[in-house]
């Protein structure tokens, strides 16, 4: 009985030792026939060589290229506001209307004073006239022609003064309608209607330009020298054409042109002001926004460019992952140039032709051998 318990045994032993080395056996196959599709799959792009533009980014701010404070010339009751606050308005526009009764009452006082003065002049004239044949027969003496001389010429005076008087109140008249002087938005007013107003009041509105409009930034002392000396910048015109970019991220439609560039670097920080200039038909751009300003050459060149997506960064510097023929992933590390939208120019570390990662890079390392896949182009 003993010894057929301890074969039954034995023979269970055997059963289970045998059939775990089978089941490692089978699943030893199939990890070897499952081999080649364990490679992980990355998305790779083929570095290409590419004509582009030196660029350089600034922050900039707009600023419209005329801004004019309303004030009033002479001081009355305002009676009328005639525009939209906010809207925008004509240059010959009327916004403005101060109470006028007593500058016409004015402007009708210097007009009789000048009525009078002339018929004064009339008057001493013919008596110079009669005086002058009466003192040539000895009718009268010379001392009372001088006198009639006299007379008409104070007379002449006076009717001049009456002018002059009637011009200032005709041109107080003027001021009491305030026109726009330039085509623009305007502000909301600073004055109601009914309100006593006068050159001390303060502007009573303010008026900007919006189309063309400024854009200021500044340019460190070393991008200028860079770009003075590559020819970009001279004297009297550019190779350089500014692009905006707006705070939502979207590229404004219109390049610029450069319009100024200052005479003198900040001392204290080394940059020096530039300043350009857009067409804004659709009021797009509003003075004291900010913008990124991209100056870009009008001279291209030859580079190879990357996607920013390839590029790591790690203690050494800034480095693609390669993917070379035989599939194989190798480190490389680049020395960059500038950037030009989403991609690098690479200026040493690649060449037409290879192939760098773009998505993926997570799941590989240098030596992997992996399953590329070329990434599409875009349409």
């Amino acid at each position: 009985m003993g010894l057929r318990m301890r074969g039954i045994h034995l023979g269970l032993v055997a059963a289970l030792v045998f059939g775990a080395v089978a089941h490692a056996a089978d699943k030893s196959g199939k990890s070897g026939d499952s081999g080649a599709s364990s490679k992980p799959s990355v998305i790779v792009a083929t570095v290409s060589n590419r004509d582009v533009a030196k660029q350089r980014v600034y922050v900039g701010r707009v600023n419209a290229i005329n801004t004019v404070n309303l004030t009033a010339r002479v001081e009355g009751t305002l009676e009328q506001r005639n525009f939209k606050e906010g809207g925008f308005v004509k240059k010959g526009d009327l916004l403005f209307v101060i109470e006028q009764a007593a500058y016409k009452a004015a402007v009708a006082q210097s007009k009789a004073d000048v009525a009078s003065t002339q018929a004064q002049l009339k008057q001493t004239e013919v008596d110079y006239e009669r005086d002058k044949g009466l003192a040539a027969t000895n009718d009268i003496t010379q001392q009372a022609l001088d006198a009639a001389l006299a007379n008409r010429d104070v007379a002449k005076a006076n009717v001049q003064k009456a002018q002059a008087a009637l011009a200032a109140s005709s041109l107080n008249l003027g001021y009491t309608e305030i026109r726009s002087p330039i085509g623009g938005r305007i502000s909301a007013a600073n004055v109601d209607v009914g309100n006593l107003v006068g050159p001390s009041a303060g502007p009573l509105a303010t008026i900007v330009s919006l189309d063309p409009i400024y854009v200021t930034f500044f340019v460190s002392e070393r991008d200028l020298i860079e770009a003075r000396k590559a020819g970009l910048v001279k004297e009297t015109k550019t190779s350089l054409t500014p692009h905006l970019e707006l705070a939502d991220g979207s590229t404004y439609p219109k390049p610029g042109r450069l319009d100024y560039v200052g005479i003198e670097i900040g001392q204290g920080t080394d940059t020096i002001e530039v300043r350009a200039v857009f067409d804004n038909p659709s009021h797009i751009l509003i003075p004291g926004q900010f913008v990124n300003v991209t100056l870009r050459s009008d001279k291209t060149k030859t580079a190879v460019v990357v996607p920013q997506i390839a590029l790591q960064n790690d203690q050494t510097g800034s480095y693609v992952l390669v993917v070379n023929q035989s599939d194989k992933v190798i480190k490389r590390p680049v020395k960059l140039g500038e950037q030009v939208g989403i991609d690098w120019v690479v200026e040493e570390g690649l060449k037409e032709g290879e192939r760098v990662i773009v998505q993926g890079i997570q799941k590989v390392h240098p030596g992997v051998v992996v399953n590329p896949v070329q990434q599409k182009k875009s349409s």
